[in-house]
């Protein structure tokens, strides 16, 4: 009797070419396809394809809601953004797909999962780390990796095989997108001097072509989470989908990046987030009005640390927990509505309003007349804001002119 497989199924080269490899080592496979809304794929293809090729069975399943509900809104909530400049497109999703497929194989009866990753980049570690947290006795298969086949080698299993090559495939790049954005790397992006091609873009307008009229948009978050546009509740899922296409029309969101991967390589990443862009920008506008200063100063602290442990396949760990757990409780004032203008690029937050949770006072921060702020009560502040380095100096003189010395 076979022993049970269950591949994680993009319907690419690695993962096409991956299912009679398997076979011949004699497994069943179960090819399972996640739907977590990659842009412009047809996805009932890709499930028909891995019958096609070999596997035993395929399933689909649309996760687009529960990627958006369970792994963007924290990101958002968080302002993670991992070297400051990447809100983690693929680390996202890795975590699902094998939450899912360690349910799928529990169904079945599978030994094993299988994945198309190579060991050059993050994602085997992402992959990987999570089978062993969910279930540590299923088998791991990575034959990309094990074999380390060359692009070449593929192409000549596959037509051994008789494995159609994907449209596409030609090219040079490596791709990867769900809702949250869209990731390139390879060809001529291996490179860092060379420009990234405008034919690398799908999801962005190049500058030149964008409208000479910005478009503005109101955006209401609830517990630091984006409800409604221009005042019409949605979905996140909803939200997302709308804002890729309205930001994208004026090339916003376009990312070029030099990032150190988990693996300890420096690889050029390209990434198109243009919905991502719009809500991490008006989400830290509001919490700007809306959080205390200590809390916003220490924020940026724990989510620096947050987004290490997403990027580092530690999402499912006790000090991701505990950390989330801060974020949770820093989100429940983060209520109100930020005025966005999209304009050549740029994501530009310039009205914003919080009905309850607004520290902003008009009549304090005023320098007009009617300014309500006590002023005389500025001079004892200083003196006791002052008073330990105040002492010190007096004492030890490390920066005034000592004065005479006394035996």
């Amino acid at each position: 009797m076979q022993e049970k497989l269950v591949l994680a199924y993009s319907g690419g080269l690695d993962t096409s070419v991956a299912i009679p490899w398997l076979k011949e080592k004699g497994y069943a496979v179960t090819a399972v396809v996640l739907d977590v809304g990659q842009h412009g794929k047809d996805l009932d293809f890709i499930k028909a394809k891995a019958l096609q090729v070999g596997a035993e069975a395929s399933i689909l399943l649309d996760a687009k809601e529960e990627f958006a509900t369970d792994y963007v809104a924290p990101v958002i909530q968080g302002n993670l953004l991992y070297e400051g400049e990447y809100p983690l497109v693929s680390a996202l999703s890795r975590p699902l797909i094998i939450k899912k497929l360690v349910e799928i194989a529990h169904q079945i009866g599978a030994t094993t999962i299988a994945h198309g990753s190579t060991g050059h980049g993050n994602d085997q570690v992402r992959f990987e780390a999570a089978i062993h947290a969910f279930d540590p006795n299923l088998k791991i298969e990575a034959p990309i990796r094990d074999f380390q086949w060359s692009r070449e080698e593929e192409i000549a299993y596959a037509d051994a095989h008789h494995v159609p090559i994907p449209v596409g495939e030609e090219s040079p790049y490596s791709i990867d997108e769900n809702i949250w954005g869209r990731a390139i790397e390879a060809g001529i992006l291996e490179n860092p001097w060379h420009e990234a091609p405008e034919e690398t873009y799908e999801l962005t307008t190049a500058i030149v072509d964008t409208p000479d009229v910005a478009d503005f948009v109101t955006i209401s978050f609830k517990a630091g989470l984006p409800v409604a546009l221009d005042g019409e509740a949605m979905s996140l899922t909803t939200i997302l989908e709308k804002l890729n296409v309205l930001a994208g029309a004026h090339g916003i969101g376009r990312v070029d990046h030099i990032e150190n991967r988990l693996v300890g390589i420096k690889s050029r990443e390209i990434y198109e987030v243009p919905a991502a862009t719009v809500l991490m920008t008006a989400h830290k506008d509001l919490e700007d009005l809306t959080l205390e200063r200590y809390v916003a100063h220490f924020k940026p602290i724990v989510a620096e640390h947050l987004a290490n442990l997403v990027y580092d396949a530690k999402w499912v760990s006790p000090l991701f927990d505990a950390l989330q757990a801060f974020i949770k409780v820093t989100q429940q004032v983060v209520n109100g509505d930020v005025k966005m203008k999209l304009f050549k690029g740029s994501a530009i937050a310039v009205a914003r309003q919080s009905a309850k949770n607004s520290l902003y006072d008009e009549n304090l921060a005023t320098y007009t007349a009617s300014s309500s702020f006590d002023q005389a009560a500025a001079v004892g502040f200083i003196k006791l804001w002052t008073l330990g380095n105040t002492v010190f100096e007096q004492v030890n003189h490390v920066h005034s002119e000592q004065g005479e010395q006394h035996d």
